[in-house]
């Protein structure tokens, strides 16, 4: 998506941007994928060989270009999580596919970047319980549905009611919002799903998706933020888990505005506050 080039664009043109701060990632390897997903759903993407119906449900064509790029999403998730165990908190300029299943991919999303990364922490040894705190105004469905029995991640959605998935799985705290919800009532909503996640988690690490679409000109979303309110969204999220001392890792998700520059510049204002939070 354009938007990806864009946000790069931007960062590397920041006047707080440091010279060791912006790194190209590796791609996720198969033993990171696989504590995910399942091997023939990897091996098929991998050689290209899913069935029509399946790439459908995923929404593009099959490419090897998609299968790298699908990789890379992931494996910068996994270095945001080990840059924010040092640094406090790392960025991915990509990555919240949450709609992704351990044996199969939908809405656009191929593997899924949280559940990869949270589990590449654990078998690292230094990390036993994370929280996903997902801001995307879809609900992560599939993150939802792969932690449903690994009480070591806990999974929170604030999304659209009436928005994708129509189905929806059960995460551990779903907040639902209603067509037109304003900044105000959205604060409100997370003040309160952050305060539960953390007194119920308990999490040594949180993985944040700073979706764009909740935005009043996002075309998917059918949310009323301004983008004031979404930048005081992530102030709100980032403050709060500096004073705990508990490290998190960002990642974009969504984001499908009339305009692509608004897009672009919610996902900016994400990285810039991270930046100004963190250091």
């Amino acid at each position: 998506m354009r938007k990806y080039s864009e946000l790069r664009e931007r960062v590397t043109q920041a006047a707080w941007l440091g010279s060791a701060m912006l790194h190209e990632p590796h791609a996720a390897s198969d033993e990171e994928l696989l504590r995910a997903h399942c091997l023939e759903y990897v091996a098929s993407v991998q050689s290209g060989s899913l069935d029509p119906k399946a790439m459908r449900r995923i929404g593009f064509p099959w490419s090897a270009e998609m299968v790298e790029r699908s990789r890379r999403s992931s494996g910068a998730t996994i270095e945001a999580c080990f840059a924010a165990l040092s640094e406090g908190c790392g960025v991915n300029l990509a990555g919240g596919t949450h709609h992704a299943f351990r044996d199969f991919g939908e809405g656009f999303c191929v593997f899924n970047d949280s559940i990869v990364a949270a589990r590449a922490l654990q078998a690292s040894g230094r990390v036993s319980r994370v929280a996903i705190i997902d801001c995307d105004v879809h609900q992560g469905n599939g993150t939802a549905a792969m932690a449903r029995e690994d009480p070591s991640i806990f999974t929170f959605s604030m999304h659209g009611a009436n928005n994708f998935p129509f189905q929806k799985e059960t995460s551990d705290l779903d907040i639902e919002l209603d067509d037109g919800t304003n900044d105000g009532a959205y604060m409100a909503a997370l003040v309160r799903g952050v305060a539960e996640t953390l007194e119920r988690s308990k999490p040594e690490f949180v993985i944040y998706l700073a979706g764009a679409d909740p935005h009043e000109g996002d075309r998917l979303g059918r949310l009323k933020l301004t983008k004031d309110g979404l930048a005081a969204r992530d102030e709100f999220v980032l403050t709060t888990l500096r004073r705990k001392n508990i490290p998190v890792a960002v990642t974009m998700a969504g984001g499908y505005g009339h305009e692509i520059s608004d897009t672009v510049d919610i996902h900016f204002r994400t990285v810039e506050t991270a930046v100004g939070i963190f250091g």
